[in-house]
């Protein structure tokens, strides 16, 4: 059977992740279908979210993460008209509704009750599968198709899909299971919370997601170091540390790390600049990532075992003392004024982790032009995003545009790339390499031109050095 890929997304750059696989004869399987953002999303942003292509023979959609990239387009899919089964990890299926109501009061309606009508069609879709077992998908007398999820360590309920595929017409002395591996968004080995996702045994093809295939990321002592670094400057300057981070999965990984720090700050009896660390305020001022981080305490049991054995000690990394959530938009605008009149030293967590909207636009717009305050950037910021912009130009002094203003960056600009939820290029070559039996063939996706390349070459170098044949190609 001659199997084949459509990429409807993540091609040209890191957005829009969508795939098909086609089985040959007609039927086929989509993993994951994303917005696409920043520039990615063009000019007519509302026309790159259309599905343009045909659903006849889709027989189901896998969503490996529930990031908007990987997931928005869900809302034009079934207005287009699909009818499969929507698969997906255990903790992602209780994840993704609250991603798709916060997708509909955005881009389509805050109508309670036509939310509400939409949001029971989907989890009328949804199929949550176990880690780790086998799910028949199609099993008659010409084709099997098989579906197992395992943990990517990107962030809750993550996974990456293995798909076996038997064509039942070839004969029995031949009968030979294709095993296709799409990665969706590997993690970084010893993040916060999650466990390190681990390679499959074999695959015949495997997509790869290559976001940073062209760097390597600061390990953790480095990066936490970095952190705590950053948060002394607020300590004695009485300035805020800005943190545009993604409602869902780097948000609760830096309360984890942030609680580990004041823990240890508290139990040391260490002061910056005469203060405690106990006066160090943490907020979270996202109603939708306070959300998740309700589901993420709820789902505890799929944490790794260094966060489990904090809890076992009586503490609470996701629900701290020191930490704070804002809801309202009055209570929003309050925190706003307080923290850039004050003096009071803050670490603020706010969405969009690009900063090209949300409420971390109204703190960059208050502060941003003050040197006492800083911006940590802790994830990848795509082409045309305000992030991007402030990332690239304000440590020259630069200017950002927000809400059509430009903005002098005079705060202070960091970025802390270990924090990255996505694996780096070493972690992407060792996904691979560690596979008991490697792909003859690894299709690359999901990253921007540079590090799509540099992945290929590296995976190419690592293949000729262990004398394994396999053909590296950027997906178009």
């Amino acid at each position: 059977m001659n199997i084949d890929f459509t990429h409807h997304g993540a091609v040209e750059g890191v957005t829009g992740s969508c795939h098909q696989l086609h089985f040959g004869d007609g039927r086929s399987l989509l993993v994951d279908c994303g917005l696409f953002q920043g520039e990615e999303g063009g000019e007519d942003n509302l026309a790159r979210h259309r599905i343009e292509f045909s659903l006849e023979g889709i027989l189901a959609l896998v969503a490996t993460h529930v990031h908007i990239d990987h997931i928005g387009r869900l809302p034009y899919l079934l207005a287009a008209g699909f009818e499969g089964p929507i698969l997906c990890s255990q903790p992602s299926a209780k994840l993704l509704p609250l991603v798709i109501e916060d997708a509909l009061k955005v881009g389509f309606t805050r109508v309670r009750a036509l939310i509400e009508r939409f949001l029971t069609r989907v989890e009328d879709h949804l199929v949550p599968l176990p880690y780790g077992q086998w799910y028949a998908l199609v099993d008659d007398v010409h084709l099997r198709v098989r579906i197992k999820l395992q943990r990517a360590g990107h962030i809750l309920g993550s996974a990456y899909v293995e798909v076996d595929i038997l064509d039942k017409a070839m004969s029995t002395t031949t009968q030979q299971a294709q095993r296709i591996v799409f990665s969706g968004d590997l993690g970084a080995p010893y993040s916060p919370l999650l466990p390190a996702p681990r390679s499959p045994y074999r695959a015949d093809v495997v997509v790869l997601e290559s976001t940073y295939g062209d760097r390597l990321h600061e390990d953790r002592r480095h990066r936490r170091s970095r952190l705590k670094a950053a948060l002394e400057r607020a300590l004695a300057d009485g300035g805020t540390v800005l943190i545009p981070a993604f409602s869902i999965g780097r948000t609760q990984e830096l309360l984890y790390e942030l609680e580990g720090l004041i823990h240890d700050g508290i139990k040391s009896k260490r002061t910056v600049g005469g203060r405690a660390w106990d006066e160090l305020e943490i907020i979270v001022d996202s109603p939708l990532a306070a959300r998740f981080t309700e589901v993420y305490r709820a789902l505890a049991s799929f944490w790794d075992a260094e966060a489990r054995r904090r809890v076992a000690h009586d503490r609470h990394p996701l629900d701290f003392d020191s930490l704070y959530t804002v809801s309202s938009h009055d209570e929003h605008e309050r925190t706003v004024a307080y923290l850039a009149k004050t003096g009071r030293p803050a670490v603020v967590l706010a969405a969009s982790g690009m900063a090209a909207g949300g409420r971390i636009v109204n703190y960059l717009k208050a502060m941003i032009e003050e040197p006492r305050h800083n911006v940590l950037f802790v994830g990848y910021q795509a082409e045309g995003t305000p992030g991007r912009a402030i990332q690239r130009y304000g440590p020259r002094g630069g200017w950002v545009e927000l809400d059509g203003e430009r903005y002098t960056v005079r705060a202070g600009v960091e970025s802390l790339s270990g924090y990255s939820a996505h694996a780096d290029r070493q972690d992407l070559v060792n996904f691979i390499r560690r596979m008991r039996h490697w792909p003859r063939q690894v299709r690359l996706v999901h990253g921007d031109a540079d590090a799509k390349q540099a992945l290929k070459e590296a995976l190419l170098a690592e293949a000729q050095q262990r004398g394994q044949a396999v053909e590296v190609v950027i997906a178009q």
